[in-house]
């Protein structure tokens, strides 16, 4: 259980509730053994009334006082009961409360290296079904494990008091199952690890068609995406019908056993009774007392199976929470960010595909400055907004911000400054109006429209039944992709930054239509430092400096008419884009 031991602090968080929830469990395990102690003492009277011991009144008078304990105790043990679950389970979803935020802060931190290296179906199952199985230990297991612990304790010294010899043949069976107990356990152990990584699985697949469900349509790959659904299910139920095999043993097992003991009761304490030894009630009292124990013993199983699979859910948490990011924000002081970006024979390396993305890149752009990058697919140019950014550090060189090296500036503070817009629009599955003010939460709806209106897509929302209270597909998927490009730059925009990162944001959009964004774009982001990385020289022209990269290195540097007055790659790039214009 080394893996649990991580759940030690939110034990510790909630003790109190927990001291509580175990006392009243304790009470609640005590009022139900006070009835098999009564329903021996009402035998009694009945023996005693048939044999004339007593009279017919105190009969009734008896039966009647020792009923009312019964029932008394009865209905104490079921009020504790309740009171036991109102303080024990609410704690488990406590825990599971504050342990999926944990999961959740510490996925937030991590670097987009991690996110490359797992699947989003794998994240997913290990905050939901991962979770949902430690909760299983950290409430019931620890509630029954406490109702099984104080009925051991109570019950079988109990038992031996009243008759020893009865007892030792009537728990007889119990040390044959906890071997048994312990062997199956072991088993249980490892098919729920496999049971669990599976199901990650089955959810990763999952996750990625219904993500990539208008390619399937397109390709018309239902049939195949239907039969590697079949053959995971299949697999799945082979894991879990193993699982399912093992577990089927214990409740039969205790049966079997909890009925033997129930005979060794019967025939054993018979053969006392005919020797005078014990009474009828007694053998009644240890009938109740074995079958009282019949759900302890069979819940050993049980938690036995929860705690193992717990452990397994917990160890595969615990290996993301192990996690460190690589990424450390190194300042705590916050400060104003206003926009000089300075590359020093900057070098980068992917980790994850070991492309040298970046080469010995140098340059300068002054705050307020317009920079266009310009290049071929894999030139490096989407690399540069990451790196400034921070999304990741450099391999070598160093990188400036407002002159100072940007490890050493408050990670949060630098996010907070920049307005990006990735090459690949990502928009979430709310209101178009909510996506707009992602970017400045407390907009008022003024602020909105005109922001939607600088973006060009103002018209576009209008067209929707529910203009800004449209809500969106996943990903954004009921827009087109002009538009999503649109809503994203809206978004930017609203955030009103010290640097803007437009990352070929415009690839989606007609050629009016871009030009009236760029125009737009020009005064909204005047004083603000602004990097737009695009295929396109319309886009790229009006800029202060442009930067023209090949393979990660900077192949040309300057304005448009100084580039377009120079043979080189931009020059030909200007003249195909200006023919094909004009075609």
């Amino acid at each position: 259980m080394k893996e649990l031991k991580y759940l030690n602090k939110y034990l510790k968080k909630y003790w109190l509730k927990l001291l509580i929830g175990i006392i009243i469990t304790i009470f609640a395990r005590l009022f139900q053994l006070v009835m098999p102690s009564y329903v021996n003492k009402t035998i009694t009277v009945v023996e005693q009334y048939v044999r004339k011991d007593i009279t017919m009144d105190l009969a009734k008078e008896q039966l009647t006082f020792y009923i009312i304990i019964i029932v008394g105790a009865a209905l104490l043990s079921g009020f504790f009961t309740f009171l036991m679950r109102q303080t024990i389970i609410y704690v488990s979803r406590y825990i599971e409360f504050d342990l999926k935020n944990e999961i959740f802060d510490h996925y937030q931190i991590l670097n987009l290296n991690f996110y490359k290296k797992n699947r989003t179906g794998d994240l997913m199952n290990r905050i939901s079904e991962d979770v949902n199985q430690v909760r299983l230990y950290v409430g019931p297991a620890i509630m029954y494990g406490i109702q099984t612990l104080t009925l051991f304790v109570c019950l079988i010294p109990l038992m031996f008091i009243k008759a020893p010899t009865l007892a030792a043949y009537t728990l007889l069976p119990l040390p044959i199952l906890s071997v048994l107990i312990y062997k199956i356990s072991k088993i249980i152990h490892k098919r729920s690890t496999l049971v669990q990584e599976y199901l990650s699985t089955l959810s990763t697949f999952t996750q990625e068609v219904f993500s990539g469900v208008s390619v399937i349509k397109a390709y018309a790959l239902e049939p195949q995406t239907n039969e590697e659904l079949t053959q995971l299910a299949i697999e799945g139920k082979d894991k879990s019908m193993n699982l399912a095999k093992v577990n089927a043993w214990f409740f039969p097992l205790m049966v079997l056993l909890i009925g033997i003991s129930n005979i060794l009761v019967i025939y054993i304490g018979g053969m006392q009774y005919i020797n005078g030894e014990i009474g009828v009630g007694l053998i009644a009292e240890f009938i109740l007392y074995v079958n009282m124990l019949t759900w302890p013993v069979a819940i050993v199983g049980w938690l036995t199976s929860i705690v193992q699979r717990a452990e397994a859910s917990q160890k595969r948490i615990n290996e993301f929470l192990n996690e460190q990011p690589e990424l450390e924000n190194n300042l705590s002081k916050s400060h104003d960010i206003k926009g000089k970006i300075e590359f020093k024979n900057v070098n980068f390396t992917y980790e994850d595909t070991e492309i040298e993305a970046i080469k010995n890149l140098s340059f300068t752009i002054n705050q307020g400055e317009t920079v266009a990058i310009i290049g071929k697919t894999g030139s490096g140019k989407s690399t540069i907004l990451d790196l400034v950014a921070r999304l990741y550090d450099v391999s070598s060189g160093e990188i400036f911000v407002d002159n100072k090296p940007i490890k050493n500036i408050n990670l949060t503070d630098l996010r907070k400054s920049i307005g990006a817009v990735p090459q690949d629009a990502f928009l979430f599955s709310d209101t178009i109006k909510n996506n707009i003010k992602f970017g400045k939460f407390n907009a008022t709806d003024e602020e909105i429209v005109a922001i939607a209106k600088e973006a060009v897509v103002h018209e576009n929302i209008m067209g929707f039944s529910k203009q800004y209270e449209t809500v969106l597909g996943e990903r954004g998927i009921t827009l087109s992709g002009g538009q999503k490009q649109r809503v994203s730059i809206a978004r930017a925009l609203m955030k009103n930054p010290a640097i803007y990162l437009f990352d070929d944001c415009l690839s989606a959009v007609d050629t009016e239509t871009e030009e009236d964004i760029l125009a737009n774009l020009k005064k909204a982001s005047s004083n603000r430092t602004t990097l737009i990385v695009s295929h396109r020289v319309s886009s790229a022209k009006n800029a202060d400096k442009i930067l023209v990269l090949e393979n990660g290195k900077l192949l040309q540097q300057g304005t448009h008419e100084e580039l377009n007055g120079t043979e080189g790659y931009y020059k030909e790039l200007y003249r195909n884009q200006l023919s094909e214009k004009e075609n």
